[in-house]
């Protein structure tokens, strides 16, 4: 049997997703070489055997995007599959020309292949951006759930920057399971959240595995997106972040339009601090774009932890979100605005203090500013990040990370951290679309 010759380019997620789901185990299939982009230092890794199965005793190589051209060629690759997030469609199509210009075919899997099915009923929330706001949403739709009585689950999309054997199926249910894990700052911005109001977070690369596990503990699953990712669980409720800010993205970046043309429910987020111009141009998309999706209107104000009069007349430094600074391509956050609201005297610019990791960040994004994204995704980079906070001059760090940096790094100077929460503007809620879905315990009037 001829076997079709596959090279799947990812970034250490949706890659290894698709291949357990749809390669794993098939002999008509030969994966032989995973790209990686996007995620520092996940090149030059081995996909495990352990996960890879008995078809590839020797695992399967990671290699870097770059060399996409070359490795079309050693490997007589036959078919390149895209698999990763939160990139312009012309990028894709960059990717795709590369690909066939080399000799092989491009394919996208579609989001039916690679979901799972759950025995539990699932509420995915995704976004059509990274930075829109699903974090918030997704805690508070974990609220209301819990408020009914349910066991909820939540299953984050994979960040898989570790021991990838060791990582196949990952439980974190106390701020212990996260330093047992060694997870690094990317991981537990998005578990440590969860776990603080009493979620169960379930995370790791083995997705069918962990959503049997999942299962056993739970009533209600919630999927956790990561970027603008579409579901791994297939969702009886399918909720979409979108962001007003970034008008026009809901239809230019991948798979992001593919959420939106899908979405149940579109929370327009934001609506607080962005233009009229923008939000009826983003309820203007999905009126056109949607299969009637209800819309729910948000806000997300910032609070800080502390007394705010702390800023004032200060020199500040804002850490924000690294991703969402990065590929998200926003340039503010939560710390941003605090500086801003609260009468800071200046907000000091990182770029000529940034070392290592960091300062190879401003160079690769160079639209980022005067602010410092906190990346993190091993020791190395925490380590960058803790020095280059050190070389700053400023009077005050205000930490607009998901986590609360103190608890990971030692930072020598005072601090208040800053955090959003989703506030509903109006009806329909999300708590009355639930309910209208069966998914709260008593359905409202």
């Amino acid at each position: 049997m001829t076997r079709t010759r596959v090279l799947i380019a990812g970034a250490a997620g949706r890659d290894f997703h698709n291949f357990n789901l749809v390669y794993r185990g098939r002999e008509e299939y030969e994966v032989v070489v995973f790209t990686a982009t996007q995620i520092p230092n996940i090149d030059g890794r081995v996909y495990p055997p352990e996960l890879a199965g008995e078809l590839y005793p020797a695992g399967i190589p990671i290699a870097p995007e770059s060399e996409l051209e070359e490795l079309i060629d050693k490997h007589d690759v036959d078919e390149v599959v895209f698999a990763y997030s939160d990139v312009t469609h012309e990028h894709v199509m960059h990717i795709a020309s590369r690909a066939l210009a080399a000799g092989a075919a491009f394919r996208l899997l579609s989001p039916r292949e690679t979901m799972l099915t759950s025995e539990k009923p699932v509420v995915a929330v995704c976004a059509v951006r990274t930075g829109s706001g699903k974090s918030q949403t997704t805690r508070h739709i974990a609220g209301l759930l819990r408020e009914s009585g349910k066991r909820v689950a939540v299953l984050r999309h994979p960040m898989p920057y570790g021991d990838l054997a060791a990582q196949a199926v990952q439980r974190f249910e106390r701020y212990e399971d996260l330093d047992a894990a060694d997870a690094t700052i990317e991981e537990r911005e998005e578990y440590e959240p969860h776990i603080a109001e009493g979620n169960l977070v379930f995370a790791g690369i083995d997705y069918a595995a962990i959503l049997d596990r999942a299962e056993q503990e739970a009533d209600v699953i919630l999927w956790d997106g990561g970027n603008n990712d579409t579901p791994f669980i297939k969702p009886n409720v399918h909720v979409v972040v979108v962001d007003p800010h970034r008008a026009g993205h809901e239809l230019r970046y991948h798979p992001g339009e593919t959420n939106l043309r899908m979405a149940d429910v579109c929370v327009v987020n934001k609506i607080d601090s962005a233009t009229q111009e923008g939000i009826d141009a983003v309820l203007h998309s999905i009126h056109e774009n949607t299969r009637d999706a209800t819309v729910v209107l948000a806000a997300s104000p910032f609070h800080v932890e502390g007394d705010p009069e702390q800023i004032r007349g200060k020199r500040v430094l804002a850490v924000e979100d690294g991703p969402t600074l990065t590929h998200g391509e926003m340039t503010y956050g939560a710390a941003v605005l605090a500086a801003k609201q609260y009468g800071a005297a200046e907000l000091v610019d990182p770029r000529n203090c940034a070392v290592g990791s960091i300062a190879k960040t401003f160079e690769d994004y160079p639209n980022v500013g005067r602010l410092l994204p906190a990346m993190g995704y091993g020791r190395g980079q925490m380590e960058d990040l803790r020095e280059t906070i050190h070389r700053c001059a400023v009077d005050l760090v205000l930490i607009g990370t998901p986590v609360d940096l103190r608890r990971l790094i030692e930072l020598d100077k005072p601090a208040l951290r800053v955090t959003y929460k989703l506030q509903e503007v109006g009806e329909p809620t999300l708590e009355h679309v639930l309910a209208e879905k069966g998914l709260l315990q008593t359905a409202l009037v």
